[in-house]
């Protein structure tokens, strides 16, 4: 019984560890997450101020990185210290120095008000129990007009489920994310329900909504 306890224990910390995308994976990930659709969307220029919200070891935090330029700046925000650790790392052996992390709180990403241009959130939403009160920091945080990007994934036999179902299987659906931003008072510009699959899964969809802070 111990040793088949260990043996559960083990994969699950693969698994664990897989979820989080570790540097070693980011080359498998390149070739079925469209990254350059994904910056099309945020329509990030050289020079400006960005954030990627949930960035775990820093996979998307690297593609920002260099979409801004030496100009430009990108806030790779987390929960945990040890993720924002091997960011820093991973970003000072590629010799990337625009980018600045930051330990955010499970409902606040303390982020400056008014300060970004575009915020990304990319496999993340779904874990953020407190949705509707990060919404409203993220929105503060974006400048008048700037964009949001949000990318998400969900289970074709799911896409039907109660919001609660979803999330405790780290899924979610686009019709929530779009009602809430609407509720949070953004702008929806425009949505890709199907965005490509999943680690290649024929039936785990990725879905983009592009949504925008109003003008005053």
């Amino acid at each position: 019984m111990k040793r088949y306890f260990l043996i559960l224990t083990a994969v699950f910390i693969h698994q664990l560890s897989f979820g989080q995308y570790t540097e070693d994976e980011w080359k498998k990930r390149d070739k079925w997450m469209d990254v350059d659709g994904i910056l099309e969307a945020l329509s990030a220029d050289k020079g400006d101020v960005v954030a990627d919200l949930g960035s775990h070891e820093g996979y998307m935090t690297l593609h920002l990185a260099k979409a801004v330029g030496i100009n430009g700046k990108v806030y790779a925000v987390d929960v945990e210290k040890y993720k924002l650790r091997n960011l820093s790392k991973h970003m000072k052996r590629r010799g990337i120095n625009n980018v600045e992390t930051v330990l955010g709180d499970y409902d606040n990403p303390k982020l400056t008000a008014n300060s970004l241009d575009a915020i990304i959130i990319m496999d993340a939403y779904h874990e953020m129990q407190d949705y509707m009160t990060i919404l409203g920091h993220v929105k503060s945080a974006l400048k008048p007009g700037g964009r949001l990007v949000m990318i998400e994934e969900i289970d074709d036999f799911r896409k039907d489920h109660t919001r609660k179902e979803q999330t405790r299987s780290h899924d979610l659906g686009i019709k929530y994310a779009r009602q809430e931003l609407s509720d949070a008072g953004f702008t929806i510009q425009s949505e890709i329900p199907d965005f490509g699959r999943w680690e290649n899964k024929k039936d785990k969809r990725i879905w983009l909504l592009v949504a925008t802070r109003p003008q005053l």
